[in-house]
């Protein structure tokens, strides 16, 4: 008995340790299949530690392996919350400043910055799904501190300056309906946190919906005052060709730097690459790969509408106001005044104003959640949503409201163009790291841009960087019209 005793013991030991080595080696499969599988389609998914961006959503819509096209509309979304840069307050002060003072000429600047922006919004596409990073998280993961916290306090500015957009615009906005003071106009903004949490605990795909929504009131409100301005279609058509007097007249600059600023926004190619993971696309083989043609499509069929919309500012500024002889206008309160004896409706000027309000609504989720992307994938901390937007909107209320009291609304309207053309400085701060990163082998393995598209990104950057370099020495010589 004591034999047979020993001889169970003894089987029962070496079967544990069988069942030990087994779960070993089946541990060591499965980790070198983790680590294997993003190197075969795309580049490594980040360092350890690193907090997923809008973690609460996180890869929280199924996009499913049914047909093509069902896939590819679990993608559509995020290009619009992209496209909404194209028509905040802040694009139609500059918008509107342009085509009253130039006409149609600076429509080519909004072709070129829609283009711009089509290209590197799908480069964010192609740089988040093959590296499972947002361009906040890249920048920590891949450049030393001293880089990346400069580089963090730039997009945290960036944010800002748009913010100060959506204050005064939606403040304008209410004043224009409901004839609200401008002062506490920009109060009530900081209760649209209210709205956001509302939105993010229904779920990201009531977000989407909401600002899709207000896109498409704003675009229903411009065909209706294209409708009454009744612009030149052949004069449109001669201003989407560039004009050297572009570059060469500073004033006119100045403005179309500000269109690059208030188009190929900053924070939207943090934005970007960080609502991309709120997919839950397959992440083996030739998944991440029709992500990314879904994504890129969502993206550019989005910004392609946006920039009609976009365009439709300036045209309705360059035959309303600059063809009827009018001259500049730079305030929003003016050209919202100035519509209904110069189009001969009562309805323009209302159209206008909710159009303006659905902007400054629409733009102030996107600009909240590119904030908690920002901090997230920089600092690897979360603030609460309500402290973010509070933080982030106190900032952008204290200027604002300093400009209305010392200045009254043309002190305001003057914020809001400057508040683009800091944007636009601050462009290639951000477009230069995706470009960089993109273009390294090692992290987007092989889903790497063609070299032809990686070129064209690399001039934008360069173009952003020279037209930028023009604008400050204009400044500093006294010729520009800062």
């Amino acid at each position: 008995m004591q034999k047979e005793g020993r001889i169970l013991c003894r089987a029962r030991e070496f079967s544990l340790d069988a069942t030990h080595r087994t779960a070993r080696q089946g541990q060591k499969t499965i980790t070198a299949k983790r680590t294997e599988e993003p190197q075969s389609e795309g580049g490594p998914l980040g360092g350890s530690g690193h907090v997923a961006s809008l973690d609460e959503s996180h890869r929280s819509v199924a996009v499913g392996s049914g047909g093509v096209f069902r896939r590819f509309l679990a993608f559509v979304g995020p290009g619009f919350l992209v496209a909404v840069g194209y028509m905040d307050p802040g694009n139609w002060a500059t918008s509107i400043a342009g085509g009253s003072q130039f006409g149609y000429t600076l429509l080519a600047a909004v072709l070129l910055s829609s283009l711009m922006a089509i290209l590197l919004q799908a480069l964010c596409a192609r740089f988040a799904i093959a590296t499972g990073l947002d361009l906040a998280q890249a920048c920590r993961e891949y450049f030393p501190r001293w880089v990346s916290l400069p580089l963090w306090v730039l997009a945290e500015l960036a944010i800002i300056a748009t913010d100060l957009a959506e204050v005064i615009g939606t403040a304008i906005g209410l004043q224009l309906l409901f004839g609200l003071p401008l002062v506490w106009g920009v109060v009530v903004t900081a209760l649209d946190v209210f709205l956001i949490l509302y939105l993010q605990n229904r779920g990201f795909r009531y977000i989407e919906a909401f600002v899709a929504t207000m896109i498409l009131i704003i675009a229903v409100c411009f065909v209706g005052e294209l409708i009454l301005a009744q612009p030149a279609i052949a004069e449109i058509a001669a201003g989407l060709f560039p004009s050297p007097e572009i570059v060469t007249n500073g004033a006119m600059l100045y403005i179309a730097l500000g269109i690059l600023g208030a188009t190929v926004m900053p924070h939207n190619l943090y934005l970007h690459t960080g609502v991309l993971h709120t997919r839950a696309y397959d992440q083996e083989k030739g998944g991440r790969r029709a992500a990314i043609r879904f994504a890129t499509i969502d993206s550019s069929v989005a910004l392609a509408f946006a920039f009609l919309v976009n365009a439709a500012i300036l045209i309705l500024a360059a035959a309303a106001f600059q063809g009827s002889g009018a001259g500049k206008v730079e305030d929003l309160t003016d050209a919202h005044a100035l519509l209904e004896p110069l189009l001969g409706s009562a309805l323009a000027p209302i159209l206008f104003a909710v159009a303006l309000l659905a902007s400054g609504l629409s733009s102030t989720v996107t600009a909240t959640m590119a904030g908690q992307i920002v901090m997230q994938g920089f600092l690897r901390m979360r603030l609460p949503v309500v402290l973010r937007r509070l933080i982030t909107r106190g900032l952008a209320i204290v200027p604002a409201a300093f400009a209305i009291i010392s200045y009254g609304e043309t002190g305001a309207a003057e914020l809001l163009v400057l508040s683009q053309v800091v944007l636009s400085l601050q462009l290639p701060f951000a477009v230069i790291p995706l470009v960089l990163f993109s273009s390294q082998s090692e992290k987007m393995g092989k889903l790497r841009p063609s070299r032809w598209l990686l070129a064209l990104a690399a001039i934008i950057a360069v173009l952003i960087v020279v037209l930028n370099t023009k604008l400050v020495w204009d400044f500093l010589a006294g010729n520009g019209g800062i």
